[in-house]
């Protein structure tokens, strides 16, 4: 059986995500050596592991019994992996941060350079990602997260603050079809929406009726990068991160339509407990979550930032 352990994970991927070739794309294999590795636990258990349903490979009821197992094998060697990491007191070595656009871009490399201008033994890696990477098994050291700290078991969190979001558009556009006033007008425009996970459209959520939205989105992305240039670009109305067009930027080639309707999400930093007692990992959890306090007020207003310069895009 020992031979076999190597596919466990290959198993697991599959039956997370349904597909073996996008299971492979993770784990860096191919995908007929992804198929033919399922085939040979197929074979060794004398039962099906897996069975199609529309496009997606879902397991079978022994499939599922076996990945219980499994699933626990993973978490003992995520916590050996923690505990590895834990028991390392080195300041030296790298610290991994997932985030997304905007604030992984814009504000976090000018951070990070103070940071490592005090602490230059510490690299630093940055994943820019929508999704909510896996801290048990260590695909990042710390996250920062939108909305909430995540479902996954044993993570510290801390809420640090709401980013302020309103909606944008060029003035080369407004110059074109004019300004709404009224949340009624946006029924006139043009949208550019954003739809960073999942296929949800952000949009303020007191503008949610169709009547307040543009009749006609014109240009979707899930980058905000895409979305702040096509707002720019003047295709349309568009929702931003106040921080990404600071009112200082002279000349902003947008401006801020129905300030009334501003609104706002939190922001958290989160890393798993086990981490938290590596020292770098702390003491960068500790400087991140300081550093975007010092800098509230550019997160969520637009205005003094601290870090980043205005003109950082």
């Amino acid at each position: 059986m020992n031979k076999y352990w190597a596919d466990f994970p290959i198993l697991l991927a599959v039956a997370e995500i349904g597909s073996l070739t996008a299971a492979g794309q993770k784990l860096g294999v191919s995908q007929p050596t992804a198929g033919r590795r399922i085939r040979a636990l197929e074979e060794y258990f004398g039962a099906p592991l897996l069975t199609k349903e529309g496009s997606r490979l879902i397991p079978t009821a022994f499939g599922e019994t076996v990945l219980i197992r499994i699933r626990r094998m993973q978490d003992e060697a995520d916590a050996i992996d923690r505990a590895s990491a834990g028991a390392d007191q080195d300041l030296a070595g790298p610290v991994r941060l997932s985030c997304t656009e905007g604030i992984g871009d814009l504000w976090l490399p000018y951070v990070m350079k103070a940071f490592r201008d005090e602490h230059p033994e510490t690299q630093i890696e940055v994943l820019i990602d929508h999704r909510s990477v896996n801290l048990a098994q260590r695909e990042a050291d710390i996250a920062l997260r939108w909305m909430g700290p995540g479902n996954q078991n044993s993570l510290i969190g801390r809420k640090v603050m709401t980013v302020g979001f309103g909606l944008y558009a060029a003035h080369s556009y407004i110059q074109r079809h004019g300004r709404p006033v009224t949340p009624e007008d946006l029924h006139e425009h043009e949208g550019v929406v954003i739809s960073p996970a999942n296929g949800t459209e952000f949009w303020p959520d007191e503008l949610s009726k169709p009547s307040h939205k543009p009749s006609t989105t014109v240009y979707r992305s899930n980058s905000w990068h895409a979305q702040g240039q096509a707002v720019a670009a003047g295709h349309g109305i568009g929702v931003l991160a106040y921080f990404s067009w600071p009112p200082k930027m002279n000349p902003a080639p947008v401006e801020r339509l129905l300030p009334e309707f501003g609104f706002s999400e939190d922001l958290w930093v989160v890393a798993h407990e086990d981490l938290r007692k590596t020292p770098r990992i702390r003491m960068v959890y500790d400087y991140v979550v300081n550093a975007l306090l010092r800098d509230r007020e550019y997160f969520e207003q637009g205005t003094n930032p601290k870090y980043a310069p205005d003109f950082a895009r």
